[in-house]
């Protein structure tokens, strides 16, 4: 029927700019710190089986296939690349990078839930506090680091231990904290919620936290580094354009469909 073709073909419309929408996305982040990209999963709906694989033939054989009419497609899942980002280098003291699975803790001071980010752009906020360099909120780190009036240098070992000198002790290191990396056992089922940002759900398991470097995949800190998107822009625009073709040929199918329609309706003319 017409109809199901008109139906059908919209299913896979919808489809590819849900796909397009995510693609768009991806190329929209090439820049953004450790931002990790995206992958639109489909399969297909529902079959209209007129005829079932084994069914009686009129000599009473069995047949060995059916007649299996699709209704179209739809999107299954929007599954998350967790694959190590390029590093670049920035030379700066408060940027720490993950060479690993881990993720920084930090506080969300409006609504004291725990965030998690691949971002180590960190920033010195009014109070002292280690936070995530962000122009939105101030999150500070967890467990909170402090550093303290006078400090002139920060350094942070690749065991995540944070060192400062200050003016009265310039010879001398002091350490003032240990950054702590968090590790999921589905880090794909974490909530995206912007800002580089990401929240724990039932999908993900329960945070387990470990020190840099302890052997579990958490990672390893690399200061003066930053983690880069690790999407890639070829394979996006290649992406893009077998999309929009896709997205093309559903819309003839459509059209086809509703030709067909205005055939039958004349018939009656």
């Amino acid at each position: 029927m017409p109809f199901q073709t008109i139906y059908t073909s919209g299913t896979g419309m919808l489809g590819m700019e849900k796909k397009l929408n995510t693609v768009a996305n991806n190329l929209a982040n090439t820049e953004t710190t450790a931002y990790k990209k995206q992958r639109c999963n489909f399969e297909d709906l529902y079959y209209d089986n007129l005829r079932y694989p084994g069914s009686q033939d009129i000599n009473g054989e069995f047949t060995a296939t059916g007649i299996a009419i699709g209704v179209g497609t739809r999107v299954t899942s929007i599954q998350a690349n967790f694959s190590q980002g390029s590093a670049t280098q920035t030379e700066r003291d408060l940027d720490v990078m993950i060479g690993g699975e881990g993720f920084f803790r930090t506080l969300d001071p409006i609504t004291n839930e725990m965030y998690y980010t691949r971002a180590g752009n960190f920033n010195i906020n009014a109070n002292g506090l280690l936070v995530i360099g962000s122009a939105e909120t101030g999150r500070p780190i967890d467990p909170q680091i402090t550093i303290p009036p006078g400090t002139v240098k920060v350094a942070v070992t690749p065991t995540g231990e944070v060192q400062i000198w200050d003016q009265a002790n310039i010879q001398q290191e002091q350490p003032i904290g240990q950054i702590m990396l968090t590790t999921f056992i589905n880090p794909e089922g974490l909530l995206r919620v912007g800002e580089n940002m990401y929240r724990e759900t039932a999908s993900s398991g329960p945070p387990t936290e470990t020190q840099p470097m302890d052997g579990n995949g958490s990672g390893i800190l690399k200061q003066g580094y930053l983690e880069m998107s690790n999407v890639s822009p070829v394979i996006e625009l290649i992406d893009m354009i077998t999309s929009q073709r896709a997205y093309e040929l559903n819309s003839k199918s459509t059209q086809t469909g509703d030709q067909m329609l205005q055939t039958v309706i004349g018939i009656k003319r």
